[in-house]
Protein backbone atom coordinates (compact mmCIF):
# COMPACT_ATOMS: atom_id res chain seq x y z
CA UNK A 1 0.00 0.00 0.00
CA UNK A 2 1.32 3.48 -1.08
CA UNK A 3 2.65 5.67 2.17
CA UNK A 4 0.29 8.95 1.66
CA UNK A 5 1.87 11.58 0.30
CA UNK A 6 3.74 14.53 2.36
CA UNK A 7 3.05 18.21 2.66
CA UNK A 8 4.62 18.89 -0.90
CA UNK A 9 2.96 15.92 -2.74
CA UNK A 10 5.86 13.60 -2.15
CA UNK A 11 5.88 10.60 -0.81
CA UNK A 12 6.54 9.77 3.00
CA UNK A 13 9.64 8.50 3.59
CA UNK A 14 8.76 5.30 6.05
CA UNK A 15 9.68 6.14 9.40
CA UNK A 16 12.84 4.39 11.15
CA UNK A 17 11.89 1.54 13.30
CA UNK A 18 13.14 2.01 16.87
CA UNK A 19 16.54 -0.24 18.29
CA UNK A 20 14.06 -1.36 20.79
CA UNK A 21 11.08 -2.98 20.35
CA UNK A 22 8.37 -2.09 23.00
CA UNK A 23 7.72 -3.87 26.22
CA UNK A 24 5.18 -4.26 28.48
CA UNK A 25 3.09 -1.82 26.06
CA UNK A 26 5.54 0.91 26.69
CA UNK A 27 8.36 1.61 23.53
CA UNK A 28 11.87 1.90 24.98
CA UNK A 29 12.39 6.37 25.76
CA UNK A 30 14.61 8.53 22.97
CA UNK A 31 16.86 10.55 25.04
CA UNK A 32 18.64 13.52 23.14
CA UNK A 33 22.21 14.65 24.05
CA UNK A 34 22.24 17.88 23.98
CA UNK A 35 24.52 19.33 21.09
CA UNK A 36 26.08 22.43 23.35
CA UNK A 37 27.43 20.21 26.44
CA UNK A 38 29.92 17.19 26.10
CA UNK A 39 30.31 14.20 28.93
CA UNK A 40 32.94 11.40 28.81
CA UNK A 41 30.44 8.83 27.42
CA UNK A 42 27.47 8.31 26.78
CA UNK A 43 26.71 6.64 30.16
CA UNK A 44 28.43 8.93 32.22
CA UNK A 45 25.66 11.65 30.18
CA UNK A 46 22.76 9.06 31.53
CA UNK A 47 23.47 8.91 34.97
CA UNK A 48 23.73 12.54 35.18
CA UNK A 49 20.25 12.75 33.22
CA UNK A 50 18.13 10.51 35.62
CA UNK A 51 20.11 9.77 38.86
CA UNK A 52 19.56 6.78 38.78
CA UNK A 53 23.22 5.13 38.62
CA UNK A 54 22.14 1.58 39.47
CA UNK A 55 19.36 1.67 37.01
CA UNK A 56 21.72 2.43 33.87
CA UNK A 57 23.96 -0.03 35.56
CA UNK A 58 21.26 -2.83 34.93
CA UNK A 59 19.90 -1.66 31.80
CA UNK A 60 23.45 -1.96 30.92
CA UNK A 61 24.47 -5.06 31.45
CA UNK A 62 21.64 -6.05 29.65
CA UNK A 63 21.83 -4.12 26.52
CA UNK A 64 18.79 -2.18 27.08
CA UNK A 65 20.72 0.59 26.30
CA UNK A 66 20.90 1.68 22.56
CA UNK A 67 22.03 4.32 19.90
CA UNK A 68 19.16 5.82 17.29
CA UNK A 69 21.81 2.81 14.48
CA UNK A 70 21.15 0.22 16.82
CA UNK A 71 24.84 0.28 18.49
CA UNK A 72 24.87 -1.59 21.85
CA UNK A 73 25.93 1.24 24.25
CA UNK A 74 28.69 0.35 26.36
CA UNK A 75 31.10 1.88 29.71
CA UNK A 76 33.08 3.64 26.64
CA UNK A 77 30.76 4.47 24.06
CA UNK A 78 31.73 7.82 23.26
CA UNK A 79 29.19 10.83 23.88
CA UNK A 80 27.84 12.20 20.64
CA UNK A 81 26.35 15.71 20.88
CA UNK A 82 23.22 16.15 19.09
CA UNK A 83 22.23 12.03 19.32
CA UNK A 84 19.76 10.12 20.52
CA UNK A 85 20.07 7.31 22.69
CA UNK A 86 17.38 4.67 23.34
CA UNK A 87 16.44 3.03 26.51
CA UNK A 88 13.67 1.48 28.72
CA UNK A 89 12.51 3.75 31.75
CA UNK A 90 12.08 3.26 34.84
CA UNK A 91 8.37 3.25 35.70
CA UNK A 92 7.25 5.33 38.39
CA UNK A 93 4.77 4.16 41.19
CA UNK A 94 1.37 4.76 40.05
CA UNK A 95 -1.97 4.50 41.74
CA UNK A 96 -4.16 2.17 39.81
CA UNK A 97 -7.44 3.53 38.18
CA UNK A 98 -10.08 1.40 39.35
CA UNK A 99 -11.69 2.02 36.11
CA UNK A 100 -11.57 -0.08 32.81
CA UNK A 101 -11.37 1.08 29.27
CA UNK A 102 -14.59 -0.04 27.46
CA UNK A 103 -13.86 -0.62 23.69
CA UNK A 104 -16.89 0.83 21.70
CA UNK A 105 -15.27 -0.64 18.11
CA UNK A 106 -12.25 -2.35 17.00
CA UNK A 107 -11.89 -2.02 13.05
CA UNK A 108 -9.18 -4.61 12.34
CA UNK A 109 -9.23 -3.46 8.16
CA UNK A 110 -8.75 0.00 9.16
CA UNK A 111 -7.07 0.01 11.82
CA UNK A 112 -9.28 2.19 13.89
CA UNK A 113 -10.33 1.60 17.73
CA UNK A 114 -12.83 3.61 19.46
CA UNK A 115 -13.26 3.76 23.11
CA UNK A 116 -15.18 5.15 25.99
CA UNK A 117 -12.53 6.48 28.51
CA UNK A 118 -13.56 6.97 32.36
CA UNK A 119 -12.03 10.15 34.44
CA UNK A 120 -8.42 10.65 35.70
CA UNK A 121 -7.29 7.97 32.96
CA UNK A 122 -5.02 10.04 30.77
CA UNK A 123 -4.52 9.33 27.38
CA UNK A 124 -0.60 8.46 27.02
CA UNK A 125 2.39 8.62 28.97
CA UNK A 126 3.36 11.49 30.28
CA UNK A 127 5.19 12.61 33.54
CA UNK A 128 3.70 10.74 36.47
CA UNK A 129 1.42 8.80 34.56
CA UNK A 130 2.52 5.55 32.38
CA UNK A 131 1.16 2.49 33.10
CA UNK A 132 -2.06 4.36 33.88
CA UNK A 133 -2.94 5.34 30.57
CA UNK A 134 -5.29 4.73 28.35
CA UNK A 135 -2.77 3.54 25.69
CA UNK A 136 -0.78 1.38 28.17
CA UNK A 137 -3.85 -0.53 29.10
CA UNK A 138 -4.65 -0.92 25.60
CA UNK A 139 -1.63 -2.16 24.68
CA UNK A 140 -1.03 -4.79 26.78
CA UNK A 141 -5.14 -5.86 27.06
CA UNK A 142 -4.79 -6.02 23.02
CA UNK A 143 -1.58 -7.09 22.56
CA UNK A 144 -1.26 -4.17 19.58
CA UNK A 145 2.24 -2.46 20.56
CA UNK A 146 1.25 -0.06 17.80
CA UNK A 147 -2.04 1.39 19.98
CA UNK A 148 -1.63 5.37 19.58
CA UNK A 149 -4.24 8.43 19.77
CA UNK A 150 -5.47 10.17 17.25
CA UNK A 151 -6.69 13.16 19.41
CA UNK A 152 -6.26 13.13 23.29
CA UNK A 153 -8.73 13.46 26.34
CA UNK A 154 -7.46 15.29 29.43
CA UNK A 155 -6.86 13.00 31.94
CA UNK A 156 -10.12 14.00 34.23
CA UNK A 157 -12.50 14.03 31.15
CA UNK A 158 -14.52 11.37 30.39
CA UNK A 159 -15.61 10.01 27.13
CA UNK A 160 -15.49 9.02 23.85
CA UNK A 161 -11.51 8.68 22.08
CA UNK A 162 -9.99 7.74 18.68
CA UNK A 163 -6.99 5.67 18.57
CA UNK A 164 -5.56 3.20 15.57
CA UNK A 165 -3.80 -0.11 15.99
CA UNK A 166 -0.71 0.24 13.78
CA UNK A 167 1.25 3.34 12.66
CA UNK A 168 -0.11 2.21 8.75
CA UNK A 169 -3.04 3.36 9.85
CA UNK A 170 -2.62 6.79 11.83
CA UNK A 171 -1.67 8.96 9.10
CA UNK A 172 -5.29 9.25 7.42
CA UNK A 173 -6.91 9.21 10.90
CA UNK A 174 -4.76 12.55 12.16
CA UNK A 175 -4.90 14.26 8.86
CA UNK A 176 -9.05 14.04 9.41
CA UNK A 177 -8.55 15.23 12.48
CA UNK A 178 -5.67 18.57 11.33
CA UNK A 179 -8.26 19.48 8.53
CA UNK A 180 -11.32 19.70 11.46
CA UNK A 181 -13.21 16.74 10.24
CA UNK A 182 -14.18 15.46 13.79
CA UNK A 183 -17.79 16.14 15.13
CA UNK A 184 -17.77 16.47 19.14
CA UNK A 185 -20.32 17.37 21.11
CA UNK A 186 -19.58 17.16 25.12
CA UNK A 187 -21.94 17.09 27.98
CA UNK A 188 -21.19 18.62 31.52
CA UNK A 189 -22.45 19.76 34.57
CA UNK A 190 -22.18 22.94 36.08
CA UNK A 191 -24.48 26.11 38.25
CA UNK A 192 -27.35 26.71 36.73
CA UNK A 193 -27.78 30.93 35.75
CA UNK A 194 -31.09 32.52 35.38
CA UNK A 195 -29.70 35.80 33.89
CA UNK A 196 -27.35 33.45 31.42
CA UNK A 197 -29.13 33.90 27.81
CA UNK A 198 -29.04 29.99 26.51
CA UNK A 199 -27.95 28.46 23.65
CA UNK A 200 -24.87 31.27 23.13
CA UNK A 201 -21.34 30.97 20.67
CA UNK A 202 -17.95 31.97 22.89
CA UNK A 203 -15.70 33.28 21.27
CA UNK A 204 -12.12 34.23 22.67
CA UNK A 205 -8.29 34.00 21.84
CA UNK A 206 -7.00 31.34 24.25
CA UNK A 207 -3.35 30.87 25.27
CA UNK A 208 -1.46 29.21 27.72
CA UNK A 209 1.92 29.89 28.58
CA UNK A 210 4.72 26.74 29.21
CA UNK A 211 4.67 26.04 33.34
CA UNK A 212 1.43 27.15 33.87
CA UNK A 213 -1.56 25.48 35.16
CA UNK A 214 -4.78 26.97 33.29
CA UNK A 215 -5.08 28.43 29.51
CA UNK A 216 -6.39 31.55 29.72
CA UNK A 217 -8.94 33.94 27.20
CA UNK A 218 -6.91 37.12 25.90
CA UNK A 219 -7.66 39.41 23.69
CA UNK A 220 -6.73 39.47 20.11
CA UNK A 221 -8.59 37.25 17.38
CA UNK A 222 -10.38 34.67 18.34
CA UNK A 223 -9.16 31.06 17.88
CA UNK A 224 -11.88 29.54 20.07
CA UNK A 225 -15.32 28.62 19.67
CA UNK A 226 -17.43 26.80 21.24
CA UNK A 227 -21.68 26.57 21.09
CA UNK A 228 -23.09 26.17 24.80
CA UNK A 229 -26.83 24.75 25.18
CA UNK A 230 -28.38 24.13 28.38
CA UNK A 231 -30.47 20.98 28.30
CA UNK A 232 -32.01 21.38 31.79
CA UNK A 233 -31.08 19.89 34.98
CA UNK A 234 -29.68 16.66 36.14
CA UNK A 235 -28.56 16.06 39.98
CA UNK A 236 -30.07 19.79 40.62
CA UNK A 237 -27.27 21.34 38.14
CA UNK A 238 -27.16 22.54 34.88
CA UNK A 239 -26.81 20.20 32.48
CA UNK A 240 -24.99 21.81 29.35
CA UNK A 241 -24.67 20.92 25.89
CA UNK A 242 -20.97 21.81 24.72
CA UNK A 243 -20.10 21.83 20.45
CA UNK A 244 -16.49 23.04 20.09
CA UNK A 245 -15.82 24.09 16.77
CA UNK A 246 -12.03 24.62 17.41
CA UNK A 247 -9.89 22.36 19.87
CA UNK A 248 -7.47 24.62 21.94
CA UNK A 249 -6.19 23.39 25.31
CA UNK A 250 -9.02 23.33 28.29
CA UNK A 251 -11.33 25.28 25.80
CA UNK A 252 -14.45 23.95 27.43
CA UNK A 253 -13.29 24.55 30.56
CA UNK A 254 -11.53 28.20 29.94
CA UNK A 255 -15.13 29.31 28.36
CA UNK A 256 -17.47 27.79 30.78
CA UNK A 257 -15.55 29.45 33.86
CA UNK A 258 -15.89 32.67 31.59
CA UNK A 259 -19.07 32.56 31.63
CA UNK A 260 -19.82 32.09 35.29
CA UNK A 261 -20.39 28.40 35.09
CA UNK A 262 -17.11 26.32 35.59
CA UNK A 263 -17.62 22.79 35.22
CA UNK A 264 -18.53 20.95 38.67
CA UNK A 265 -15.06 19.48 40.05
CA UNK A 266 -12.49 21.04 38.01
CA UNK A 267 -9.51 21.78 40.57
CA UNK A 268 -7.91 24.51 37.99
CA UNK A 269 -10.86 27.23 36.76
CA UNK A 270 -11.55 29.79 37.56
CA UNK A 271 -8.82 28.92 40.35
CA UNK A 272 -6.87 26.40 41.08
CA UNK A 273 -7.36 24.63 44.03
CA UNK A 274 -4.65 21.83 45.83
CA UNK A 275 -5.87 18.71 44.97
CA UNK A 276 -4.27 15.26 46.23
CA UNK A 277 -3.28 13.84 42.37
CA UNK A 278 -3.63 10.33 44.31
CA UNK A 279 -7.40 11.92 45.10
CA UNK A 280 -10.16 9.39 42.34
CA UNK A 281 -13.25 10.84 44.26
CA UNK A 282 -14.12 14.09 42.70
CA UNK A 283 -14.51 13.68 38.84
CA UNK A 284 -14.35 16.71 36.42
CA UNK A 285 -18.06 16.47 35.12
CA UNK A 286 -17.03 16.69 31.51
CA UNK A 287 -17.93 13.92 29.22
CA UNK A 288 -17.18 13.75 25.59
CA UNK A 289 -20.51 11.88 24.52
CA UNK A 290 -20.59 11.83 21.00
CA UNK A 291 -18.08 12.20 17.90
CA UNK A 292 -18.75 11.66 14.56
CA UNK A 293 -17.02 11.88 11.26
CA UNK A 294 -16.49 10.41 8.01
CA UNK A 295 -13.95 7.43 7.52
CA UNK A 296 -10.98 8.77 5.79
CA UNK A 297 -9.94 4.84 4.79
CA UNK A 298 -13.65 3.78 4.08
CA UNK A 299 -15.68 6.81 3.30
CA UNK A 300 -18.80 5.78 5.72
CA UNK A 301 -20.25 7.86 8.11
CA UNK A 302 -19.37 7.17 11.26
CA UNK A 303 -21.20 7.95 14.99
CA UNK A 304 -20.12 6.96 18.10
CA UNK A 305 -21.79 7.60 21.45
CA UNK A 306 -20.45 7.45 25.24
CA UNK A 307 -22.40 4.34 27.22
CA UNK A 308 -21.27 6.75 30.81
CA UNK A 309 -23.72 9.27 31.90
CA UNK A 310 -23.45 12.12 33.99
CA UNK A 311 -22.64 12.74 36.55
CA UNK A 312 -19.32 10.76 36.09
CA UNK A 313 -18.64 9.16 40.03
CA UNK A 314 -15.21 8.83 41.75
CA UNK A 315 -14.11 5.32 43.43
CA UNK A 316 -16.47 6.29 46.66
CA UNK A 317 -19.13 6.27 44.80
CA UNK A 318 -19.52 10.07 45.25
CA UNK A 319 -20.71 12.80 42.05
Amino acid sequence: MDRPPGPHGMPRRPRPQPPLPPRDGLGAARVRMPPEASWGSVVAFLVERTGDEDGIARRLAAGEIRLADGTRVDRGTAYRPGGVVHLYRELPQEVPVPFEVDVLEHDEGTGLLVVDKPPFLATMPRGRHVAETVVVRLRRALDLPEIAPVHRLDRLTSGVLLLTTRASARAAYQQLVQAGGLRKTYEALAPARDDLDLPLTVRTRIVKERGSLQARSVAGEPDAVTHVELLGERAGRGHYRLTPQTGRTHQLRVHLAGLGIPIDGDPLYPTVRPVDPDDLGTPLQLLAAGLSFVDPVTGQDRDYASRRRLPISGVDGSA
